[in-house]
């Protein structure tokens, strides 16, 4: 990864919805920002902070004779990103599921300091 090239959230606070390429039984997330001496800016008040992963599985049931369709979503982590360790940081689950999902949701709950958005460099599945 280059520092200066990453994938911006708007504010501090922000997620994203990874679609995954096959069905996965998840089991880690690894999570990627420079440290502050590699860093382009030498800034990295950018980087996640608090952040928690989820999984969401497609609901669909009967309401009032109407198909809804929404999802159901399960809490498999709530994380800190330490800018004191190294900038690859891998993050095993606390609550690993039995079954596998297609998508994977990562919010960023707070920031490092900066106020505008929050970068995230590489983000990596781990599952089976």
């Amino acid at each position: 990864f280059s520092p200066g090239y990453c994938w911006p959230f708007q504010a501090s606070q922000s997620q994203v919805h990874l679609q995954l390429p096959a069905r996965v039984q998840l089991f880690a997330i690894t999570v990627q920002h420079p440290l502050e001496k590699s860093s382009a800016l030498g800034d990295i008040s950018s980087a996640p902070r608090d952040f928690t992963v989820s999984v969401t599985a497609p609901l669909c049931f009967l309401s009032k004779g109407v198909d809804v369709e929404g999802e159901e979503e399960t809490l498999l982590g709530t994380f800190r990103f330490d800018v004191e360790r190294e900038p690859t940081q891998t993050f095993p689950l606390q609550n690993e599921l039995a079954r596998a999902f297609w998508a994977v949701r990562l919010r960023v709950h707070s920031n490092w300091g900066q106020p505008d958005y929050a970068c995230i460099y590489r983000v990596q599945v781990h599952g089976r």
